[in-house]
């Protein structure tokens, strides 16, 4: 299994609230360089509020191992030639570390916050992929550009601006996921998905990955290197005491989950169904704050992890060792001790071969 973490370091999405950690564009080389250190596979970095490509550029500037992948970048609202340059720019700074995470957004920002016209993500996804491999087929290997699609018509590249050929050309494609639909795709199109949190394993295992192989054998595609990207719900302290409130938050982060549409999926496969939809009438009432008391022990407990720093390393793998190649952690380090602890986690996290995760990838 290997380990990678979002920024900063100790990072927990915070659901109904504000990030309790806030980010410092200016220490990004520095947090990288850490990460190297103390053993860690890769670095991600998500589009909310700073874009992902420059981050990562940063990023890759001060290390010289570290995986580096937007986790994710929002797809539609760049033309694929845009998003194809930005990933060969960032493939050329790092020598061969960039993963292109790609994700679609709900139709609500979509529409309100990039002021696009929505259209189905799947097959839109599906095309986007296609064109974006396209263009790069072009650079490295002079093939005429010639997509032509519903969203898509590409057939202009003049030498002007065509970067030419790279020395690691093949950048590998995540895709977020949740429902069958778009794992379809990915199997089809993509080298990995990366779950959304409420992904329990159960869910992963027996909606996600058959849809990931049913697209797979209609492609002709093997997935012997395909990747499950996994950032689980995670509560984690130095001590008992110190973990109450982590525990708290993980319970509101679930609730606003719950109360999304576009989960329920997730949440009706652990007959959870009623729940979200309970919480999806907080959530259009703006009842922020209620809805914390609807996870339950039980419904929590299926969701997050949950341990002390003594214990989480091995909760993790016990948890999304059968499904997940790759899982998303760390803490906040502020002392030497700190340090020391998430080189240990490192350690313990990835001692996971992964054969198991790969078996179940491959429906062995």
């Amino acid at each position: 299994m290997r380990l990678e973490t979002l920024l900063p370091l100790g990072k927990v999405d915070p659901g109904l609230r504000a990030p309790e950690i806030p980010f410092d564009i200016s220490q990004v080389g520095q947090s990288a360089k850490l990460l190297e250190d103390a053993g860690y596979h890769g670095l991600a970095f998500e589009e909310t509020k700073d874009d992902p490509f420059m981050v990562l550029a940063l990023a890759a500037q001060a290390t010289t191992r570290l995986q580096l992948t937007t986790a994710v970048a929002i797809a539609f609202p760049r033309s694929p030639t845009v998003t194809a340059l930005s990933a060969w720019t960032l493939q050329k700074l790092s020598r061969g570390r960039f993963v292109l995470g790609l994700g679609t957004q709900v139709r609500g920002h979509i529409q309100r916050r990039y002021g696009m016209t929505w259209s189905p993500p799947a097959p839109w996804m599906r095309e986007y992929i296609h064109a974006v491999r396209a263009v790069w087929d072009c650079w490295q290997n002079g093939t005429p550009l010639n997509v032509s699609g519903e969203h898509y018509n590409l057939n202009l590249m003049v030498p002007l601006f065509n970067p030419g050929p790279i020395e690691h050309p093949h950048i590998p494609i995540h895709m977020a996921s949740v429902n069958r639909v778009m794992c379809r795709v990915a199997g089809e199109v993509a080298d990995g998905i990366r779950p959304h949190p409420v992904c329990t394993p159960t869910y992963i295992e027996q909606v996600m990955l058959p849809a990931v192989r049913a697209g797979a054998e209609k492609s002709g595609r093997s997935l012997e290197d395909f990747r499950v990207c996994m950032k689980p719900l995670v509560a984690s302290a130095a001590t008992e005491e110190e973990l109450v409130p982590k525990i708290r938050d993980a319970r509101a982060r679930i609730a606003f989950y719950a109360s999304t549409p576009g989960y329920i999926k997730a949440f009706e496969h652990l007959g959870l169904g009623d729940l979200a939809r309970e919480c999806a009438v907080l959530s259009k009432a703006q009842r922020w704050e209620e809805l914390p008391a609807y996870i339950s022990d039980e419904v929590l407990d299926q969701f997050a992890v949950i341990g002390t720093y003594d214990e989480i390393g091995q909760r993790l793998v016990e948890r999304f060792g059968k499904v997940v190649t790759d899982v998303e952690f760390s803490i906040a380090v502020n002392t030497d001790e700190d340090r020391q602890t998430l080189a240990r986690l490192a350690g313990d996290i990835q001692a996971d071969d992964g054969r198991a995760a790969r078996r179940t990838i491959l429906g062995a």
